[in-house]
């Protein structure tokens, strides 16, 4: 038996927000090194604000001024930072109850050892060198107590209110494929399209799973298909994003291989989008050979192959 193929993924966006009239007025706050919080229907001061009462899920709009400096009620010690933590040293991650306010905030921290840590003790801003109206413009809290306090950097002085909060979002793991999606990995990388079959109900899985979800037994025969198909459903994409490959307007459709019994999302071109519906007949457009290898991205797109449409009934119950 093969040994089973495992390759780094990794999976990266900037995660984009609209902040609303709380949140934007918070981090503008940050921005300009000021830290408020809001005033809830029972007194307490929430900090980070929060927009609606944990009471009375009233809206909330009475900000309080809070202090830069607090107090650690708990702590985590952090040996071995990980891609994007604050600091790039070990650290504490604390909750931090700053003064003047009666909710807590988590930061990091930046202690030399886990010895210099302790719950109560006194903690201070540390603000980040340049600051843009995030939480990251608070780079981390220092010790109150027997450190210098250095002259902060100039906040920003454009003085327009920060509405968009841009947050890079990054995820790296090592993907190991099960030994049928390697199987079907190493067809691909040989132009043929491998799925299995279910010996109790006969539906066939393309890409492949180790047992039907349908009765729970193995799958362990292999099904070789051909690459034409049908669309079952589809959508066109109008609307630009970062990083797209493709002009708009372009269609991803839901395609049902011939012999299969589910369907996998790709590209149908070669033709206009408003041409694309349901039933169409479609082959695989591969890629040059020399630039085939284990994925799915050989082939390149999906595009009609001018047949008559397949009825309806015949894909109805695979959608």
């Amino acid at each position: 038996m093969s040994t089973p193929l495992s390759a780094p993924l990794e999976v990266g966006f900037d995660y984009t927000r609209s902040l609303g009239p709380v949140l934007g007025r918070f981090v503008t706050g940050l921005r300009d090194h000021r830290i408020e919080g809001i005033r809830g229907s029972d007194g307490r001061i929430h900090v980070p604000p929060v927009e609606y009462d944990p009471v009375t899920a009233e809206a909330l709009s009475e900000f309080v001024p809070v202090a830069e400096e607090g107090t650690v009620l708990s702590w985590s010690w952090i040996a071995h930072p990980l891609e994007g933590q604050p600091l790039t040293d070990p650290f504490a991650w604390a909750l931090i109850r700053l003064d003047g306010a009666d909710t807590a905030m988590l930061h990091a921290v930046d202690v030399p050892a886990p010895a210099d840590m302790r719950t109560g003790m006194r903690v201070r801003v540390r603000w980040a060198e340049e600051t843009t109206g995030h939480i990251r413009d608070i780079a981390c809290f220092v010790p109150s107590e027997g450190t210098t306090s250095p002259e902060p950097p100039p906040p920003a002085t454009d003085g327009a209110p920060v509405e968009i909060m841009i947050t890079p979002v990054h995820l790296h793991y090592q993907h190991s494929a099960s030994p049928e999606e390697s199987r079907y990995l190493r067809g691909l990388a040989e132009g043929r399209l491998i799925g299995q079959r279910c010996p109790a109900c006969q539906k066939v899985y393309v890409p492949p799973r180790g047992a039907c979800p349908t009765d729970g037994v193995p799958t362990a025969e292999e099904v070789e298909l051909p690459d034409t198909g049908i669309v079952t459903t589809f959508c066109v994409v109008n609307v630009p994003f970062l990083g797209q490959r493709i002009k708009p307007p372009y269609v991803a459709a839901y395609i049902l291989l011939d012999g299969a019994d589910i369907a996998f999302l790709h590209l149908v071109l070669g033709c206009d989008p408003s041409e694309v519906r349901m039933g169409l007949r479609v082959r695989a457009v591969w890629k040059p050979r020399d630039q085939w290898w284990t994925s799915l991205e050989n082939i390149d797109h999906f595009e009609p192959t001018g047949e008559p449409d397949a009825p309806y009934e015949s894909f109805a119950h695979h959608l």
